[in-house]
């Protein structure tokens, strides 16, 4: 760390190199600046460093390593562990840069590296264009498409990191590089799934596909019918086109419209069946769900841009997640995962859910660091709640979903899905075959492990 001195005669410059605004502990609005959307992380940063270009990143960086700051990057500050903040180092906050350029004759976005998922959705609506990204849209696309995303057109369209066409990424020397297949490939390479480990990207390039129609049905069931609903909506999926997808779920019973109010805060079963087609096909597909007695539906052709805001995990809640991708989906998982429903933390915002993947993404390329990509399905257990009383439980009911899954998980893992599970689990999900690889591009390009706030990959 330098000395005050010298720190406060760097912030006094950085304050006046900045396009953006500088945040420190003594500054009003410091504490808005800091705040993440998992209301269990509290941290507090020596300086927050909200940029509005390429050049501020850079400006941002090198102030940190002349005064030897820990560096965290903060995109869609969506990360489950908090990883968009530290304590007492510097934080570059990108939200200012969500720009999103549609180009339609190109089939490309070029996109903001602060930017969401909403921004980059709407950019894409009028053109009737989508790329898969995530399943909420205050979902950073930068964090999330660097860490492999999976989304509702996955199995169509592939994952997210295999729509990248290029990143253009601040190192940690503060120098500014255009990674592509064609300009430092093997940065490239990292890029696909070794998230913020390379340095801050600060825009994205993103292959866009067609995307005319988009439909959905949302069916609510009494929660013992679960066992028989995910079989159907299992046998579905495993015929159906790519074009199909969704999960099957449990929840609690919002205070919505469609849901009866006598359910209302009790624990209810659901099969969200997503389809990127019209709505008659889709009807179709869905009659193995609507054939099984149900409480609710909603069976309706929607924007792709509206469907992503569905299940938007609300601001200020406490969240507990994780994963495990699974070798399949037999009737004696599905008797174990509807059994662990139970006890799932109720009424609370906490998803019990299993999602299909196959199509696009196991037929995707096979040499990125995504070894996730050939399981055909995938548990999440989505804790999410308000009462700090209620820590211990959810998260125990979390890792119980993840204890009751282990027979057959394939052992691979989604990092974005992820909190801080330990080293393992980083090896997890990057592939054990690939770390080598992974860490001698760590040691090029960051050979001080200046960007350690993430899944983190140690320089060889």
């Amino acid at each position: 760390m330098a000395p005050l001195s010298k720190a406060g005669a760097a912030l006094t410059a950085l304050r006046e190199d900045l396009s953006g605004d500088v945040f420190a502990p003594e500054d009003p609005g410091y504490d808005e600046a800091r705040t993440v959307f998992n209301a269990m992380i509290d941290r507090r940063p020596a300086v927050i460093a909200q940029c509005e270009s390429a050049e501020d990143v850079v400006t941002a960086v090198r102030f940190a390593r002349d005064l030897d700051l820990h560096i965290a990057v903060r995109g869609g500050g969506h990360s489950v562990a908090g990883m968009a903040l530290n304590d007492g180092g510097l934080v570059v906050d990108l939200r200012r840069m969500h720009e999103v350029t549609v180009h339609p004759a190109a089939g490309a976005a070029h996109v903001g590296g602060g930017a969401t998922m909403s921004h980059l959705d709407r950019a894409c609506q009028p053109y009737g264009l989508a790329t898969t990204g995530g399943r909420a849209s205050t979902t950073g696309v930068g964090g999330f498409v660097l860490g492999g995303g999976t989304g509702w057109l996955d199995r169509k369209f592939g994952l997210a990191v295999d729509n990248l066409l290029g990143v253009d990424l601040v190192t940690a020397e503060g120098e500014l590089v255009h990674a592509t297949a064609e300009d430092h490939p093997e940065l490239f390479w990292g890029l696909h799934g070794g998230g913020g480990n390379f340095g801050v990207a600060t825009s994205l390039t993103l292959r866009l596909h067609e995307l005319p129609h988009m439909s959905i049905a949302f069916v609510l069931y009494l929660p013992e019918r679960g066992p028989e609903v995910v079989r159907a909506y299992r046998d579905l999926i495993e015929t159906g086109p790519p074009e199909a997808s969704g999960a099957a779920l449990y929840i609690t019973g919002p205070p919505e419209e469609f849901v009866p109010p006598h359910l209302v805060g009790l624990l209810l079963a659901g099969v969200l069946l997503t389809y990127a087609g019209p709505e008659d096909e889709m009807r179709k597909l869905a009659q193995p769900l609507l054939a099984i007695p149900h409480e609710s539906e909603i069976v309706t052709a929607i924007p792709y841009a509206d469907l992503q805001c569905m299940i938007d995990d609300p601001p200020g809640m406490r969240n507990y997640w994780s994963a495990e991708y699974l070798t399949g989906l037999p009737d004696e998982f599905v008797d174990v995962f509807c059994a662990r429903a139970a006890s799932m933390p109720v009424p609370t915002g906490t998803q019990h859910l299993v999602f299909p993947q196959g199509g696009a993404i196991a037929s995707g390329p096979d040499d990125y660091p995504v070894p996730y990509r050939g399981a055909p399905w995938a548990v999440h257990p989505f804790g999410v709640w308000e009462d700090p009383a209620d820590d211990e439980r959810c998260r125990q009911w979390v890792k119980d979903v993840r204890s009751d899954s282990e027979p057959w998980s394939t052992g691979a893992v989604y990092l974005n899905f992820t909190g801080n599970e330990g080293t393992d689990r980083v090896v997890s999900g990057l592939g054990s075959e690939n770390m080598q690889r992974l860490g001698a591009l760590k040691r090029q390009y960051d050979p001080d492990n200046v960007f350690r706030f993430n899944h983190n990959i140690r320089p060889a």
